[in-house]
Formats: structure tokens, sequence, C-alpha cells
């Protein structure tokens, strides 16, 4: 049966990519595609047996040391059988789920479209996953299929071939115009025979049809530029030669106005970018500039206006071949920039100095009694153990006045009345300075002070599986860019720590080592999770759009400091398929934000995939979930003290152990049945393994060492000790785990809700 889709891996093994990229495609569980691996030389041939040995939609073509990539592409297309073909350079990646991504969306077009472009991200040596600007062209597009005179924008996108997938049909017709090779005298040669970014282009020019896909279907990985081959002059050269090869093909073909203006620009743009950046030879930047000036009178369009201000005056220049004007506008420009950057540090350090003399004078004020400041998660909102401490502060305490430390961004979305203060401002540091209480579940910023009469309530936000603090020393890739002498200094100002367990209060003592008074009172956060009801469950679920009788997975999966960027460990809507229609998938990953071109589309609007990224707070989402799907999130611990299953999704434990260090075995000691690949993680909820005894009995084992303090009163005791002074003696003794009532689970809920009153006659009726 031939596929829907061919990837055509292309190229050598550049650094060692091809292998990455070949166990991404190997893991990936849609079977709908072939991969055509176009192997460049003996090491990425073995590289490339080696996985296809295991992988029957795995093909190797061998290909001699020095194959150009021109040419390891069309060798590839030439073995591929697909109906589309995906062109993949060896170098790049593919984020996961993209083979079904692409898979059903050109199985939808058909044959009604020649090209589909997608989106990507892009990564260089040391950053991974940076979006790109493509975006918002293609959003504009939608999911339509144009041609290219009615959105010329579409040149504009990111040329290289792995953000476009073409149809087979249409590449083999133009493919030795596609990928053929003339410089710009018109002649055969080989300054053009591996330029992608020309083929890029050519495919858009050639389609009749582009449909768009706004979804991130490619990684770009950009190699840092000192391991690669000097560019030469030549190569300098043969950049314009691409582009008045375009221009040709745009005339031969009766392009209109449109996409000539368009590519006219994307052409001046990177020859000027390509002259300034580039450290050419006096000689070869003259007659590079010559070249350039000709390319950009010769294919001007004939209404064409130049962009105003500075743009305006360097195409003109370049027009007018003006090469030493150019040259001194530069100088003058570069001069320009560095007085204006020489003012503008300077404003910043009259303001900093302003702002420390505010400060320090603040600082010699009182302090406030009555005054408290709250923050959360880096200055996000009103949220976590800081905001349920507010909130039984307002009911205990009221002469106590909340503050919030929100950042501008996020301060429109504070409730309506929430007393606020913006970071940097001058009532910010006015206010820090007096206030007598400084409660955050991370910490304040370094030059923020802390009194001796203040109070300062770290509230932390997680129990801790992954190391923490100074315990990071030993795992480089955790703790990268930390300065363990500044965070020693901001624990220094902690007076209380709050705890909700005794491996938490052993494990902060170690990590973060300094003279505070741990509270071992639990989390306030976790209170209602004892004082929900029915009814709060019912409207909660409602608000989420969950019907009454399905059953809600939430899956809440937490980051990898291994993996810069993200990487969504579960195929979403092959998951779904498999649970059926009623089970309903509240997913909170930074990954899923496909919109409406999202695969999972179609999910989504029938409910059984809820995106719940943005939804807070976080504990109505667990209250409204009959289970909870995570892997190493702290959210583990504050689930169990709702008594429901839980199932660990564990495909990466040992390089997370390795990479994060850990305080303990979870797999070990695991709060319920432990998967570690999709398909066991499917099995488990096709049956009731996922709550079966074994589960329940493991998850009764880590309530009792984990939720141990967390009986629904922990707000109260903090309130109690830290605000009004009470001693340890008066508070609130901690239930017993096993003597502690829940809230009703969302089946309960639906049980106990009251009949609907029958209706009563109209006695006013006939």
């Amino acid at each position: 049966m031939q596929p829907g889709l061919s990837v055509i891996v292309h190229g050598p093994d550049p650094q060692g990519h091809l292998g990455e990229l070949l166990d991404a495609l190997a893991a990936d569980p849609f079977t709908g595609a072939e991969v055509v691996v176009a192997a460049v030389g003996d090491w990425a041939r073995r590289q490339a047996e080696r996985r296809a040995a295991e992988d029957p939609r795995m093909v190797v073509l061998p290909l001699p040391e020095g194959t150009g990539d021109g040419a390891a592409r069309a060798a590839g297309a030439a073995r591929a059988t697909g109906r589309w073909l995906h062109f993949v350079h060896a170098k790049d990646g593919l984020p996961v789920g993209t083979l079904r991504t692409i898979a059903d969306r050109t199985a939808e077009l058909g044959d009604s479209a020649d090209v589909l472009v997608v989106n990507h991200l892009r990564s260089t040596w040391q950053s991974t996953g940076a979006p790109s600007g493509d975006g918002r062209i293609l959003a504009r597009a939608g999911r339509s299929t144009v041609a290219l005179a009615d959105f010329p924008q579409l040149l504009r996108l990111n040329p290289v071939l792995g953000n476009r997938v073409v149809r087979a049909d249409f590449w083999r017709a133009h493919q030795a115009l596609l990928d053929a090779s003339q410089d710009s005298t018109g002649t055969a040669g080989e300054a053009l025979c591996d330029d992608e970014t020309y083929t890029a282009f050519a495919v858009l020019l050639y389609a009749d049809a582009i449909a768009c896909l706004d979804h991130v279907a490619y990684e770009i990985r950009e190699l840092r530029e000192q391991s690669l081959p000097s560019v030469t002059v030549e190569q300098r050269y043969a950049l314009i030669g691409r582009y008045e090869r375009l221009h040709r093909l745009l005339a031969e073909r009766g392009a209109p106005e449109g996409p000539r203006t368009v590519l006219y620009d994307v052409m001046v743009r990177e020859l000027l970018r390509t002259f300034v950046r580039s450290e050419m030879p006096e000689t070869a930047a003259r007659e590079f500039f010559t070249r350039a000036s000709r390319a950009a009178v010769h294919w001007r369009p004939e209404n064409h206006r130049r962009p105003a201000g500075f743009e305006g005056i360097r195409r003109s220049l370049l027009e007018d071949n003006a090469y030493t004007k150019y040259r001194a506008f530069q100088t003058a420009n570069q001069k320009r920039r560095e007085v204006k950057s020489v003012l503008v540090a300077g404003k910043r350090q009259v303001g900093a100095k302003l702002r420390d003399r505010l400060y320090r004078r603040a600082l010699s004020e009182p302090v406030d009694p009555h005054l408290a400041v709250f923050s959360a998660y880096w200055d996000r909102g009103v949220a976590c153990n800081p905001a349920a401490i507010a909130t039984k502060l307002a009911e205990l305490a009221p002469h106590i006045r909340p503050v919030w430390v929100v950042s501008r961004r996020n301060a429109a979305l504070l409730p309506p009345g929430t007393n606020h203060i913006v970071p940097g401002t001058r009532r910010y540091w006015d206010v820090m300075a007096r206030a007598k209480y400084l409660v955050n579940n991370v910490n304040f910023p370094n030059a923020v002070v802390k009194r001796p009469d203040a109070i300062h309530l770290q509230t932390h936000h997680g129990t801790p599986l992954k190391r923490m603090g100074l315990d990071q020393l030993e795992f480089p890739a955790a703790s990268k860019g930390l300065d363990f002498d500044a965070l020693l200094a901001r624990i220094d100002k902690w007076d209380y720590s709050v705890s909700a367990n005794s491996h938490s209060t052993r494990m902060w003592e170690r990590a973060y080592p300094s003279r505070y008074t741990p509270l071992d009172y639990g989390y306030p956060r976790n209170d209602v999770f004892y004082s929900a009801t029915a009814e709060d469950i019912r409207a909660i679920r409602d608000r989420l759009g969950i019907a009454p009788g399905r059953r809600a997975i939430l899956y809440a999966p937490t980051h990898r400091d291994y993996e810069v960027g993200w990487t969504p460990r579960l195929d979403l809507a092959s998951l779904a398929d498999r649970l059926g229609e009623d089970t309903v998938l509240l997913v909170r990953g930074h990954y899923f934000y496909g919109g409406a071109a999202s695969p999972l589309s179609s999910l989504r609007r029938s409910g059984r995939v809820i995106d719940v990224s943005s939804y807070d707070p976080v504990e109505e989402l667990s209250l409204a979930a009959d289970a909870l799907v995570t892997d190493y999130s702290s959210i583990m611990f504050d689930y169990a003290n709702l008594n429901r299953p839980i199932v660990i999704y564990a495909d990466d434990w040992e390089t997370y152990a390795k990479t994060r260090g850990v305080y303990f075995d979870l797999m070990a000691e695991a709060p319920g049945q432990v998967a570690h690949t999709q398909e066991e993680l499917a099995a488990l909820f096709e049956t009731d393994a996922w709550r079966d005894e074994a589960a329940m009995k493991a998850l009764a084992g880590f309530r009792r060492r984990f939720c141990e303090f967390d009986d629904g009163r922990a707000a109260e005791r903090v309130v109690r000790r830290v605000f009004l002074g009470e001693s340890e003696e008066s508070l609130p003794p901690v239930v017993p785990v096993d003597e502690r009532t829940p809230a009703p689970t969302p089946e309960e809920a639906t049980a106990w809700q009251a009949p609907q009153p029958a209706p009563t006659s109209d006695s006013s009726g006939p």
C-alpha cells in the first residue's frame, strides 16, 4: 500500500545530529509514513542501518562521501514511494508528533495543493527551541489553499526546504528546474548545486496551489559558524546569482507585481545584510556591492517604492552604486548607535541611583506592622501557597493589608480590586522597604533588603523529588547559570520555611542551609482538597466542559533540565483514540499550542482533549480529575491528598535521575502504577489496572509519607503562628492521614447531586 508521506533524511552526520534525528523518528509511534535515509558517507550509513534494523519504516540509501545535498535529495526522492515528500536535513530535527501532523494534513489535501508550508523552531549550538517569526504569516493564511499571486507574503517565510512539504508528482514534474544548477549567466556550474534556499523559494514559485499549516513541524539547527568551512568570495557572489535566477523564473511565468515586489524586498534586504556583516576583502566587497547594485536596479518592480528612514537611504545608495558613500553612512550610523547606547546607559545609571536613594530613604522609615507583601512564581500573580495564606489572612487578621507584587504584563490578569505593585517602580521600592511581612513561594530579588524587624516567610511550591538548592552543585545540567553565593544570601533572609512533610523539611535543611524556622504545617494551597464540596467539583467540571459521566485524566508532565526546549512525551491523538469517547484528557503542557491547525483540533472540538496549560488555579484541575498522569512533577504529592489514582509515565527515568538528580527512587516508591511506554500507559487505562488493589495500596503508603501535614488547616496554622504570633502549642493539631476525609471524587459528586424537583402544574392554565 502506498504510504501517504515519505520523510527523506539526507546528508552526512554533522556533529552527531543524524543519530538524534533517527532516534526521534524511531520513537515516533505513527506507522503511516516511510523514512528514506539518503546517508552520505560510511558513518552516516552505519548510523542509519543500525536504526533501520529495528524499524521497518526505514529504508537506507547509501551515498558516497562528499555527495552534495542536492544530489542526496534527488536520490532520496527517486527512492521514495509516498504521495508527499518531506525533506529533512541530517543536521535538523522533527518535533514529536510531526509525522502524524503532516500525514493528516496532506491526506486532507490530496491533489488540491502542490506544497504544504509549516511552521518551525530554531535551535543553535547554545540554545534550543526558539519560535520562528513565520507564525504571523501562516496564521493570516489559516488552513486555506492559496496561489502565490494572491498571498505573496509566503515568500517571506524562512527559506528552508524542511518547512515545505512537497507533493511527489509535483516534485518529479519540476525536479530538473527545482534542483538544477545555473549561475547568474545561465550556464551550469557548481555555485548553486547545493543551494537549498533556491529550491525552497522555487517550489513556491512553481506551485499552482499552496496550503498552509500554522503548526511547528520542523526544527532548524544552526551549527556554530566557527565549526563550518569558511564562505568563499565566489559563494558570496552566487547569492546574487540565486536571486537573479529566481526573478527570471517569475518573469518567465508572467508573475504579477505582488510576488515580484516581495521577492525584490527579500533580495535587497539579504544582499545588504550580507555586505554589511561579511568580512570580505576590500576588492571583493566593492565587487559584491557593484553586482548587488546592478541586480537591485535591474529587478526593481516598476511601481516599487523604497521604505522611509535609514532603510530607504541604504537602498538608495545601493541602487546608485555609491560604495564610498555607503561606507561613510555605515560608519556614521555606527557612531550614532554608540552615542545613543552611552546616553541610554547613562539614563539607566541615573535611574538606578535615584531608585537606590529613594529605597534607602524608605528603609529609614518605620516598618508598617499592618503591611504584607505577597508574590508567587516570579511575580506571576495571585497563586499557590501565598494566595491561600492571603485568603485566610483576610479572614483571621483583616487588619493586615496585603499587597501583591505582579509583573506589568500580568497586572491586567489580576482579580478586580487587587492591591498590587509593579517591580522597579517607585511605589514598589517604597512598599518593599516598609512591609512587615514578605511572603513568596520563590525568592525575592537580591536587591530587596531584609530588615531586622521584618518577617520573611518562604512557602515553597512543591515537594522535592528532584535535587534543589546546593544539592544541584553535582548536576551541571540542573545548576547551569545558578549563582550559589547569591542563593545563600537570599536563603539567609528567610525567617520561616513552610513544609508539607518531614521529607521536605529534611531536604530543605540540606539544600537551603540557614537559621530559619521550619513550619511543619502542610501546604496552604492543598487545604482546598479537604474543603471542596460536591457542588464545587461539579461547577469546576462544568467550566472545563467535562460532561457528567466522563472519566477525566489530568496529564501534567514536568520540565527536563537536559532539554532546553520542550519535548512532548505522548502522542495525545493516538492515546485519546485508544481510551475512547468516554475519556477526557486535561493536558497541562507547553507544547499543546497548535491552535485551529493542530491535528488534535477535532478532539478538542469534541471535548475529549482540553488544553489547560494556562488554567489557574491548578488545584481546580486536580479536583476535576478522576486520575492523574504525570512523570516527575511535584503535582503528584499534592494530588495524593485526594486519594485518587496516580499513574507515573516514566519514559526517561534513568536519564532524568542522572542529569537532574533525585532524592529517592520514584520507580521503587511510586504512588501507583508505572508505565514506561505509551502502549503500557494506554493498557493501564483500558482496564482497571490504574486503580486496582495494588495501585491503591501504593497510593496509601505514598499519602502517609508525603501528605503528612496536609489536613485542610495549613493556612490557618501559618496565619496564627506568623501573623498573629500565637504559640506553637495553641495551633490546631494535624489530623492523622487515615482520619481525614478528602473532597468527593467526580463520580461521587455526580451521584450526590440533588434531584431536580418535578415541575408543578400551573393552576392558571386551561
